[in-house]
């Protein structure tokens, strides 16, 4: 089961650099607008590019609304990822920063 954080515990946890923040938008909704320092995965990607996801990290998994980046959990999760969370309501609720 996929586990949810609100934006602004994401935000927190992203000053603080408690977690990974992936993104798993397309490229051009990344360079549109994204969380500062967030790495850049698609989720078509995600699957052959699970290396460079620390397995001893945090990971938040972003999209636009929560869709894709709840499916990235879901990923994660099954390619053995402990400590993954999907940031609820996605980008559209995001109030922090963003870098783009």
């Amino acid at each position: 089961m996929v586990r949810h954080l609100s934006p602004e515990r994401v935000a927190s946890m992203a000053r603080s650099g408690q977690a990974l923040i992936v993104d798993v938008r397309e490229a051009s909704e990344y360079r549109a607008g994204h969380i500062p320092r967030a790495k850049h995965i698609s989720l078509s990607q995600l699957v052959h590019r699970l290396r460079e996801v620390p397995r001893d990290k945090t990971v938040v998994v972003v999209c636009r609304s929560g869709n894709r980046s709840s499916r990235a959990a879901e990923l994660l999760m099954e390619a053995g990822y402990r400590n993954v969370y999907n940031m609820s309501g996605g980008m559209q609720n995001w109030k922090g920063p963003v870098d783009g």
